[in-house]
């Protein structure tokens, strides 16, 4: 008698959150709330988004995907009021694809089924497919490759001689539906953010820079003391209608230091130009981290710069010892209570 069974289909779900107004302490509500329905989950929380392995979780709910998928939907909304777009597959990168394509409020399935699978993938474009960036997809373009089904009916060997050969198999294995990625539940975070908020709808814009300034200060100190650097800075503008404007640019190279996140820091905020602006609070997250011993620095005969170094590792001692608001800049001192940093 043959006892092998197949395998337990595999569910693995990509959600991006929605809500009006992005704190980290309602990100990490949010991921409560899944966790509730899910051990295995992978924040990502650079985009507001996460990976969910629901493989296991069918079978404690006794629900299908599409079923335990809007359950976990109604609670976001009913508990934090939070719409989500989410893709759910048997595979990272469908499920990404299928989150990819969803609007707020709704969900796209893609079951563990060849068929399902096949239909799914092949009428997508290249470009769609996790690994694939627009450099790459331009290359196939000039070959006709152009959907994911042109990927998957081409030979290996001959997408090597495209595109080398670690990218050639990626991309052979995903157009096939292939990726045995697992979610890995409490990934490292990936980013850190401050804030600060105006006791009033804030005009001034030397006021902004002063902010900012604080910002990069405190995110600098954080970045040195977990041993972290930082690749791209994203600055939040919040005004006093409550909308907001966001803009990221990387770092000319990975940093934890206060003066090249605040050259990039003040670059985004000038390039907003909010001199009439009523901003009611500003937010800089480091995204993109990673730990201090990958980083490379310049060499450099300016002993200026040995300077700004040295005066920054006092700084930070001073603040470890004394607390983080012995040294702000002269421009918030007057209201230290309105800040805040999360």
């Amino acid at each position: 008698m043959n006892t092998t069974s197949r395998p337990r289909p595999r569910a693995i779900l990509r959600i991006h959150f929605h809500p009006a107004e992005r704190t980290e302490e309602l990100y990490r509500q949010l991921l409560a709330v899944i966790d509730g329905i899910s051990s295995r989950v992978a924040p990502l929380p650079a985009d507001w988004s996460a990976y969910v392995d629901l493989t296991g979780a069918l079978t404690y709910w006794g629900r299908d995907v599409e079923g335990l998928v809007a359950v976990l939907r109604l609670r976001l909304l009913a508990l934090h009021g939070v719409q989500c777009s989410a893709g759910a597959g048997p595979t990272r990168s469908i499920a990404a694809m299928a989150a990819g394509i969803t609007p707020p409020g709704a969900a796209t399935v893609v079951r563990d089924d060849p068929y399902e699978i096949a239909t799914f993938l092949r009428a997508r474009p290249a470009s769609a497919l996790p690994g694939i960036g627009h450099k790459t997809a331009r290359t196939l373009s000039h070959y006709g490759i152009t959907s994911v089904g042109d990927i998957a009916d081409t030979q290996l060997s001959t997408l090597q001689r495209m595109l080398g050969t670690t990218a050639a198999r990626l991309a052979s294995e995903r157009a096939h539906g292939i990726d045995e990625r697992a979610v890995v539940p409490e990934a490292a975070p990936r980013s850190m953010s401050a804030g600060h908020l105006f006791d009033r709808d804030e005009l001034d814009s030397d006021r902004h820079q002063c902010a900012v300034l604080g910002l990069v200060q405190e995110l600098g100190g954080r970045l040195r003391t977990s041993g972290g650097i930082a690749q791209t800075l994203t600055l939040t503008v919040t005004y006093a209608d409550h909308t907001q404007t966001t803009r990221t640019r990387s770092l000319a190279e990975p940093s934890a230091h206060s003066p090249a996140l605040a050259a990039t820091a003040r670059e985004l905020l000038t390039g907003l130009g909010l001199q009439r602006a009523r901003v009611r609070a500003l937010t800089i997250r480091a995204e993109r981290l990673r730990p201090a011993e990958h980083g490379v620095r310049q060499l450099t005969l300016d002993h200026a710069d040995d300077k700004v170094l040295l005066v920054e590792a006092v700084r930070d001692r001073a603040r470890r010892r004394y607390g983080r608001e012995v040294i702000t800049p002269a421009c918030l001192a007057p209201s230290p209570g309105v800040g805040t940093n999360r």
